[in-house]
């Protein structure tokens, strides 16, 4: 196994090297506070992520939708973080003992990494439920590669249909359901109504078909991870919009043309979509190391019991919620955002430069975006819907956003002021954003983008399980 070229060995450095894996939500804010907390001699800043960006999630239904250009939601890292040396690829092992990480760079090759202090900030992957044809059939969302697929894939589907005779086939085609109606699942088929709307003129083959969204949901309400009084009004846009909601249910099997329910009925659809759950990174099961839920667990300093070296935080990590005794925190992107600077802060205290604190933070709300002038949201837990929400949210986006805020800017004007962009680049293919393990191992390796850190996904049907990812707002 070779070393990583123009790093130095432990035993040729002078100053401790500080590894972190993975540049989400977490990782990225850890090595930005950083970078202002330590002098420049103090410490090697070293990130490992299989891309050169830190995913901005959130906005990833805009991207589909064809408001938002892919590029809006890539935060370049290499340009926010000008101290910090970036390996392109995946840590796939830990050796705790000897301090050191196996990387798979982007041409699949094994490298080796040694560190004095380490960060595991690797996020979590999409979480497959066994559920017949799901894997092979249905299609995710939680990488730009995905994002810009399903937007092509919709339109694909609409030309396919307007060229068939088959009046079934094109009922099919222009049938499209959402599995999951959480923050993610919810916000794909509200913004995917939306872009089939403003599409159909352009078929007139279609006019009297139209195009049909179904979100399926096992929880007995939409957005079950947010406030009651937020469901209701969220309900009411998508029923207003004519999106069959169907709650209480869920995707018995899935096949290339058909998704079966639970209640036994089964709609014909070329398009599943997976927005269901999330589990921590495969990283983690592979460290043998205590873990909580999955996550590993950490103690309120954000460090690994037993070795005090280690720090875990965001979707990796188990850490003790102080403001709920005897709960850990959700999977949020105000949580990550926050450990991540926490976890520097004590990182530099070890350091010698300043001291350190444990980690305490009560969730301040959450933003869903519904298209158009529709929004829910509860800041400081107080629920506002309408356009006052929709306000709102993209002013909590561009507040957030680390990069490129007037661009974004710029594109929603762009918007509201003009029609939608529809157009299919067919740039992705069906493969490269498959959700079978045979086809996520050369993303694993760092190969592909459709596997990226802290960009997954929660719905009702892990409502009693897994939480939401640190790619959601909060």
């Amino acid at each position: 196994m070779r070393t990583v070229g123009n790093l130095s060995t432990r035993s040729e450095r002078r100053r401790p090297r500080i590894l972190v894996v993975g540049t989400g939500f977490a990782g990225y804010h850890c090595l930005r506070r950083l970078e202002k907390l330590l002098p420049e001699d103090a410490a090697e800043l070293v990130a490992v992520n299989p891309a050169d960006y830190m995913l901005y999630v959130p906005l990833l239904p805009e991207v589909a939708a064809g408001i938002l250009d892919p590029r809006q939601v890539a935060v370049p890292v290499r340009g926010k973080l000008r101290r910090t040396r970036f390996l392109l690829g995946t840590v796939t092992s830990v050796d705790v003992a000897e301090r050191t990480c196996t990387m798979v760079d982007t041409e699949g090759d094994e490298r080796c990494v040694d560190w004095d202090y380490l960060v595991l900030a690797c996020g979590a992957v999409t979480r497959l439920l066994s559920i017949p044809g799901v894997a092979e059939h249905a299609k995710g969302f939680k990488s730009i590669a995905e994002s810009i697929y399903l937007r092509d894939h919709v339109l694909r589907q609409l030309e396919l249909a307007e060229q068939t005779d088959d009046p079934d086939e094109r009922a099919a085609r222009t049938t499209f359901v959402v599995v999951g109606a959480g923050y993610t699942g919810t916000e794909v088929v509200t913004q995917g109504q939306l872009l089939t709307r403003d599409a159909l003129p352009h078929y007139p083959g279609l006019a009297d078909t139209g195009a049909r969204w179904i979100l399926i949901d096992v929880a007995d309400r939409v957005l079950p991870g947010l406030n009651e009084r937020l469901s209701g009004p969220a309900l009411k846009v998508l029923r207003r919009r004519g999106v069959d909601v169907r709650l209480s249910t869920s995707v018995s099997e899935v096949t290339p043309t058909c998704a079966r329910l639970t209640d036994g009925s089964e709609i014909p659809t070329h398009t599943v979509v997976w927005c269901v759950g999330v589990r921590p990174d495969p990283l983690i099961g592979a460290l043998n190391l205590e873990t909580t839920k999955g996550r590993l667990t950490v103690d309120e300093y954000l460090t690994v019991p037993g070795h005090e070296r280690m720090y875990a935080i965001g979707d990796a990590a188990a850490v003790p919620d102080l403001t709920r005794p005897g709960e850990i925190t959700p999977m949020t992107a105000q949580h990550a955002q926050r450990q991540g600077k926490a976890a520097a802060r004590n990182l530099a205290a070890a350091l010698g430069y300043g001291g350190r604190r444990p980690y305490r933070h009560r969730d301040l709300g959450f933003t869903v975006d519904l298209g158009g002038m529709q929004a829910v949201a509860d800041p400081l837990h107080v629920p506002i819907t309408g356009p006052v929400a929709k306000a709102i949210t993209r002013a909590y986006y561009l507040l957030v956003l680390p990069w490129g805020r007037l661009r974004v800017l710029a594109d929603w004007i762009t918007e509201a002021l003009g029609p939608r962009r529809l157009v299919e680049f067919g740039l992705v293919p069906e493969r490269g954003i498959s959700l079978t393990e045979a086809d996520r191992l050369p993303a694993i390796h760092g190969a592909s983008p459709a596997i990226q850190q802290d960009g997954r996904q929660p719905a009702g049907e892990e409502a009693r399980g897994e939480q939401e990812s640190t790619a959601r707002r909060g």
